[in-house]
């Protein structure tokens, strides 16, 4: 009789791994950076709020935000750091109430290199070579020195160790996403000439060392995976051969689990915006499956997780069916969808369906590289904002306004958060005049009217969102456009945030009657340009709430135009 084929995978299928542990499911809760850590880097009660929710979501495998292993550099504020064990109890209540609902819980260990945040690391961030990112507001890092170099992979190896003794199950190396170990990997980075770097042999080097620093600290049934780079999506990095070729050393080296992302800051295809997405992909959902099916080989049989694009219990289902990847990764909708995976196994959805969190620009515009990363930047903040409140007790808010989430980004990561990258070559005045307009104009057109009018939407109608009608000194016809008022008993102030370069402003320079709404009524009155107001200040008043008027003045720095104070006064009471 012919022998019977195995049944294909489904979603509900234990898998077990090479250090005796079993999943209990194939959907693992991918890794999201949480920023919920104490001031001493530890976690506390919003993280075990965070952790219980997901739980009980019905997750095979749950891995955690990216732990730092040197609380000196640090990738986010709000961080947990694992060092020693100063805090192994709070850790511990963290891993009990991880595990409860039955999943295997991972941490993802990280160092940052010279990705480190400058706001909360006052160290000079380093990195394989002395080489900056892309990225305004970061600075450029030192160049790591041999002994710097075995400290690191040290720490892993503790933190490793830590993580057990606290009751996790297992560690994730980040390897992806532009952090130190893939900056080692990639040779737009990593321009040692020593035994660190100078070919892809001397740069893989690194990545193996911290494996076998692990798998020496832990236990045989302690989990290991690896978070890995399909490629970094850079002219000139680390590539998809490359790629394989650590895959395929690293199978040697008693890994559990490979999971495949790709991209970094600089180039953020992690953050569900690749360049490119060919037919494939659009049909499949997942952004990495096509480098999946050639990296099978390569990986040995060490399972395979792809996370990045999968919504649909179909497509799921085909690529574990297809042999194509072992686990499917959930991120960014598990951040509003807690229960996503209980959801899919239990067939209470048959797709997740989290909203797209974008700016909403014109294909034009969108393929703008600094804008592209701000619209990336801005989409991470925003799920970052839904774990906070999570960790608050609350319910994730999918109807949250993506111009709620810029206040934060202000607030947590300055001003820098809305400017473009700055240009290598020097501009002369007349390109830096056309470009300031470019940034006032994109800025007001695509951020700012789009802010004020979400916010009349919501029902907001304050100082932060009302209208202004001039009249065209062209046309004569009416020009109705958002702005900010702030109303008192003779009248409204208000900021005309490109001055005389914009249209409503040049609109009351050649014609001073003006209509603004108050509410829900129109008031009509007669509007004076006060270009020697301290428009700075005039813009702090604004503030429906004191928490708000950094925002404002915020803004005012932000988009680099030359703002103009506005009286209107009233001439219908």
């Amino acid at each position: 009789m012919p022998a019977a084929h195995a049944a294909s995978p489904t979603l509900h299928d234990p898998l077990p791994l090479a250090s005796g542990q079993v999943l209990p499911n194939r959907i693992m809760k991918s890794a999201l950076s949480e920023g919920l850590a104490n001031a001493d880097n530890a976690p506390d009660a919003r993280l075990e709020r965070l952790y219980g929710r997901w739980s009980r979501g019905g997750y095979g495998l749950i891995v955690t935000g990216n732990v730092m292993v040197d609380r000196r550099h640090c990738g986010e504020p709000g961080n947990v750091a694992m060092e020693d064990e100063r805090h192994l109890a709070a850790l511990t209540r963290w891993a009990r109430v991880a595990k409860d609902g039955g999943a295997k819980v991972w941490v993802q260990l990280n160092h940052p290199g010279r990705q480190a945040n400058p706001i909360v690391t006052r160290n000079r961030a380093v990195a394989p070579s002395a080489i900056a990112m892309g990225i305004p507001g970061v600075p450029a890092p030192r160049a790591l020195t041999e002994d710097e170099i075995g400290d690191i992979i040290a720490r892993f190896g503790r933190a490793a160790r830590i993580a057990e003794a606290a009751g996790f199950d297992g560690v994730q190396i980040h390897g992806a996403h532009g952090y130190l170990v893939s900056q080692f990997l990639s040779p737009l980075s990593n321009q040692r000439t020593d035994a660190w770097g100078g070919d892809a042999d001397r740069r893989r080097r690194f990545v193996i060392e911290v494996a076998r620093s692990i798998r020496a600290a832990v236990s045989p049934g302690f989990g290991l995976g690896i978070k890995l780079n399909s490629a970094d999506f850079q002219r000139g990095g680390f590539t998809e051969d490359e790629s394989r070729a650590v895959l395929e050393e690293l199978s040697g080296e008693h890994v559990d689990l490979f999971e495949i992302s790709g991209g970094s800051y600089e180039s953020p295809a992690m953050m569900g915006r690749p360049r490119t997405a060919s037919a494939s992909t659009r049909a499949r959902e997942a952004y990495f499956l096509d480098y999946a099916e050639t990296a099978r080989q390569a990986a040995g049989g060490v399972p395979i997780a792809v996370t990045g694009g999968f919504r649909s219990h179909t497509a799921m289902s085909e690529a574990l069916a297809a042999g194509t990847c072992d686990v499917v990764g959930l991120g960014r909708p598990a951040a509003v969808i807690p229960t996503a995976a209980a959801d899919l196994l239990d067939k209470r959805t048959d797709a997740l369906r989290p909203p797209h969190i974008s700016l909403g620009l014109p294909p034009r515009l969108a393929a703008n590289g600094s804008l592209k990363s701000f619209d990336g930047a801005l989409d991470l903040q925003w799920h970052t904002d839904q774990l906070h409140l999570i960790g608050a007790g609350k319910d994730p808010d999918p109807e949250r306004s993506p111009w709620l989430t810029a206040v934060t980004m202000l607030r947590r990561n300055g001003f820098d958060a809305f400017r473009s990258k700055r240009a290598a070559a020097a501009r002369t005045a007349a390109d830096r005049a056309a470009r300031k307009f470019r940034v006032e104009r994109t800025m007001g057109r695509y951020v700012m009217n789009p802010t004020v009018r979400a916010l009349d939407k919501v029902g907001i109608r304050t100082a932060f969102a009302s209208e202004i009608e001039t009249v065209g000194r062209k046309s004569g016809a009416p020009r109705r456009v958002p702005v900010s008022l702030l109303f008192d008993d003779e009248g409204a102030w208000a900021i005309c945030q490109h001055g005389l370069r914009s249209g409503w402003g040049r609109n009351i320079a050649a014609n001073a009657n003006v209509r603004v709404r108050q509410g829900d009524s129109w008031r009509t009155g007669t509007a004076v340009l006060l270009p020697d107001d301290d428009v700075v200040a005039r813009a702090r008043t604004f503030a429906p709430h004191p928490a708000l008027a950094p925002l404002a003045r915020g803004v005012i720095a932000a988009l680099e135009s030359d703002p103009v104070t506005v009286r209107i006064t009233f001439t219908d009471r």
